[in-house]
């Protein structure tokens, strides 16, 4: 938050009446560049339908580190271990992508405030701030990587060069939000599906026996075409480095309009596939990069077999001939500018989150942009793609354990009653650190992290990731149970019944109140009642306000009364 004159958050002109508390900076309080960062995403800017919101969210997957994931296991454990932990790896990621994708759609909120009212708390959540922006820098890094390897190969532009570009030239995009990624998306989405299928199509048309040598390829590490437990455990662990990719689908399907009867079919299957449905394609990206870099390991040698475009060089070579190299470049270029243009606008939001809550200040999301891009930039000098499979095996165990303890408590906790129905992200009603699935993440991550580092033996070491998967699964219901979910909610909220499923399809969903503080007008979702300022507040001069000290929760732990009355809505 910054004190300025300029205008309010968007809504409704501010009351000439009330002066406001508060004002924002212009890049804090254009929603056209904000996109409610730190917020409920209201009705009243979900103007997009289904398959609009859809088609941007999976337009983010056209990454092609994919490609490298999938080649670096197959070249480590073998085509057959390289299958099942890639099949295995996206059977979890899309049985867990399904409640939190319905759930931030149904809802309008992202990753984030999803990750406050499931069990972290207000405070708690933070620290998957932290985890949900190192996913997005680390694998903007990865993407960039590659990208510059494709400006070195064409250009012979040199690398560090290379890394700078290629992060400088998705930031005029992400700073305008929403909008101008929709529009990137969808331009390029037709260029980008005919140079995904053209290298496999020339392959199967100029050497299809590489299909079937590819099924027998037992890797350049020597571990043999067979089946063993440990490379199938390894494998799955890069593999599942991926499952944090659904905060960033569900940055998009916040957007997602109402669910009614008539729209609930295409609702349903927009959701479905743009949610946890990115990973099939995801799957199928990893093999088909595995099976481009076997194709191409006798001519371009095992290091640059892992550098995704070295393979499709030479996978369009025999149609294109020395036209194949710029026409791959511009492959790589496309795809990497669609995710890492995904990969910064999510790094934005969720910084964001993390800094508004440390330090009660919010200057905008767009500054935000500068951050992780800078930090991914440093990644990419300090040559992180030589080091992908040991990175992303770490990492997973960290991201499982968070995914994890989330699903359970969405599919577990609500349905039994251990926790709210609702998802509550407003700090008003929360307890600073909820047990449940703080904890349930801190106790999986530790006890992963240490078999990760060998400490359990090998084959624990070998299946980190499922043991922070089932420990955060477990014990966040346990400990819902153990405290009898006393610390979801701080306070009652009396709007819960607000939410989208209970108020019918012909409730005015877009009925506002004013905040106290900015004096601007929020829907109802997006607001809540403070004793301090005596009246409603929105949920971000919520966030920011570092004087009232939590006084209304502090107050109902204590007993005693901290509800106002309930301020008029405006219809």
């Amino acid at each position: 938050m910054t004190d300025t004159t300029s205008p309010p958050t968007p809504g409704t002109a501010p009351s000439p009446s009330v002066a406001p508390r508060r004002s924002y900076a212009k890049s804090a309080a254009d929603e056209s560049l904000e996109d409610y960062s730190l917020r409920y995403a209201p009705h009243s800017f979900r103007r997009w339908s289904p398959l609009s919101v859809a088609s941007t969210a999976l337009g983010g997957i056209a990454y092609l580190a994919d490609y490298a994931i999938g080649a670096g296991i197959v070249m480590s454990y073998g085509f057959t271990n390289a299958l099942a932990a890639i099949l295995a790896a996206a059977v979890v990621i899309f049985l867990t992508g399904i409640p939190i994708a319905r759930a931030c759609a149904a809802n309008g909120v992202d990753m984030d405030l999803l990750t406050r009212g499931s069990g972290f708390g207000y405070f708690g959540s933070t620290l998957t701030s932290l985890v949900y922006a190192s996913f997005t820098f680390i694998f903007f890094a990865l993407e960039g990587s590659i990208m510059a390897q494709a400006f070195h190969e064409v250009l012979h532009i040199p690398l560090p060069l290379g890394y700078l570009i290629t992060t400088l030239i998705v930031i005029p995009v992400v700073f305008r939000g929403m909008t101008w990624i929709a529009k990137l998306q969808a331009w390029t989405q037709p260029l980008w599906l005919v140079g995904l299928v053209g290298p496999f199509v020339i392959l199967a048309v100029h050497s299809p026996s590489t299909f079937g040598a590819f099924t027998h390829f037992g890797g350049t590490a020597g571990v043999g075409s067979g089946f063993t437990l440990l490379g199938f455990g390894l494998g799955t662990g890069v593999a599942l480095s991926l499952i944090a990719q659904i905060g960033e689908q569900a940055d998009y399907l916040r957007f997602m309009p109402r669910r009614t009867a008539a729209n609930a079919r295409r609702w349903d299957f927009a959701v479905l596939a743009a949610g946890p449905g990115w990973v099939v394609i995801g799957a199928l990206k990893q093999l088909g990069g595995a099976l481009l870099a076997f194709s191409a390991l006798a001519v371009v040698g095992n290091a640059r077999a892992l550098e995704p475009i070295a393979p499709y060089v030479e996978a369009l070579r025999p149609w294109f001939g020395s036209a194949a190299l710029p026409l791959a470049g511009l492959f790589v270029i496309v795809s990497q500018v669609k995710i890492n243009s995904t990969n910064a606008y999510s790094g934005s939001l969720s910084w964001s989150n993390f800094f508004s809550r440390l330090t009660h200040r919010h200057p905008g999301r767009v500054w935000y942009i500068f951050l992780n891009c800078g930090i991914a930039l440093l990644l990419m000098e300090m040559n992180m793609f030589s080091a992908l499979n040991s990175l992303l095996g770490f990492y997973s165990n960290v991201a499982i354990a968070w995914i994890g303890a989330v699903t359970a408590d969405l599919v577990i906790n609500k349905p039994l009653g251990l926790s709210p129905k609702y998802i509550e992200f407003k700090r008003a009603y929360l307890h600073p650190v909820n047990p449940a699935g703080f904890g349930a993440m801190c106790i999986a991550a530790a006890v992963s992290i240490a078999a990760f580092f060998g400490w359990f033996g090998e084959y624990a070491k070998a299946f980190s990731p499922f043991i922070a998967l089932v420990l955060a699964m477990a014990c966040s219901p346990l400990i819902a149970w153990a405290t009898q979910g006393r610390y979801y909610l701080a306070r009652p909220n009396p709007d819960a019944g607000h939410a989208d499923g209970g108020l019918g399809e012909d409730a005015d969903i877009t009925a506002t109140r004013e905040c106290t503080v900015c004096a601007g007008s929020y829907e109802v979702p997006d607001t809540a009642h403070c004793p301090f300022h005596a009246g409603t507040i929105c949920s971000l001069c919520c966030s920011l306000d570092a004087e009232c000290h939590d006084a209304c929760t502090r107050g109902a732990a204590a007993g005693g009364p901290v509800l106002i009355g309930l301020p008029t809505v405006r219809e």
